[in-house]
């Protein structure tokens, strides 16, 4: 076992650093990890590739911050790293102990709103009535993905990634497939399960991906939707509705920031919406930034029925 990353050959070393992107879900997170490591590997090289140590991480956290890279850049830098580290020691090419040193360092705390916007009831409303006025399959899929996306507040690659085993219909929720390969069930209510209900009505009850790729005139293809397929979607979607353009990740932002002015637990929204840390939920928190009336009800997704 060795102390440090330097005596594995090129090889070996790329092969770690595969195994650490491969255990990365998000595609968007698997390039953000992929230019963070190959960053943090130059720096390393420039410094004449001294024995990796909880010194060492440091000073390049240091040298981020003196490069002017903001604090969500650095602390994505430090995610990276702490998960190379992990793979390293799990690997036999870093001493335990000291890939635990190396996790514990600390990011840097800032307050800083996600990105994105928030989307409102009509919108929403605009969405779906979008989808119910298509009677093909797609029609189906799309409303369900929305009403998942909003109320189950799921991450696009969450999405993609279920399976119809996921799908309890008995228990009314989903099991999710979250970051760092942990588990989540989504309970599911009102418009948002009958939207499910409606999609598998049309789809089948055949095992394999949840969500699928529709051909031209509405033939199903059993492959699994991609997470650019879902953006494209959105996309198509927003632009029949007349609706400004929105991302996957703005109805995850809308779900915590709505279940948050509802009213609902900050802890308990953590846990539906998978945050490994309590301050990632607090972000998305609205209420100071507007005063708000109290809600009568958390959440309603505006969704009927298909008939025929």
């Amino acid at each position: 076992m060795t102390a440090d990353l330097q005596p594995i050959d090129a090889d070996a070393r790329q092969a770690l650093l595969d195994l650490v992107l491969n255990a990365v879900n998000s595609p968007h997170t698997r390039r953000a990890y992929a230019r963070a490591l190959t960053d943090f590997l130059a720096w390393h090289a420039t410094r004449g590739r001294p024995a990796l140590s909880k010194n060492v991480v440091q000073a390049y956290k240091t040298d981020l911050q003196t490069r002017g890279k903001s604090a969500a850049v650095i602390n994505q830098h430090l995610s990276a790293i702490r998960k190379l580290v992990r793979e390293a020691a799990d690997n036999a090419a870093l001493d335990p102990v000291l890939a635990a040193g190396i996790t514990r360092i600390a990011g840097i705390a800032h307050h800083s709103l996600p990105a994105g916007r928030a989307i409102n009831r009509g919108e929403l409303l605009a969405l779906l009535n979008t989808c119910a006025a298509d009677m093909t399959p797609a029609g189906a899929r799309d409303a369900a993905l929305i009403a998942l996306l909003y109320a189950g507040g799921l991450r696009r690659a969450e999405v993609v990634a279920l399976s119809l085993a996921d799908f309890d219909v008995a228990g009314k929720s989903l099991k999710v497939h979250g970051k760092g390969n942990k588990e989540r069930t989504v309970p599911l209510a009102g418009g948002t399960f009958d939207a499910m209900l409606d999609w598998l009505a049309v789809r089948g009850e055949y095992p394999g991906a949840l969500f699928v790729r529709i051909r031209r005139g509405g033939h199903i293809n059993r492959t699994r939707l991609t997470t650019q397929a879902v953006y494209h979607i959105l996309q198509h979607r927003a632009a029949q509705a007349g609706v400004q353009h929105l991302s996957p990740h703005d109805f995850r932002r809308t779900f915590v920031g709505d279940l948050l002015d509802a009213g609902a637990d900050i802890a308990t929204v953590q846990q539906l919406a998978g945050h490994a840390d309590v301050s990632t939920t607090a972000r998305y928190d609205r209420r100071g930034e507007k005063a708000k009336q109290k809600a009568v009800a958390l959440l309603h997704v505006p969704y009927r029925r298909r008939k025929g």
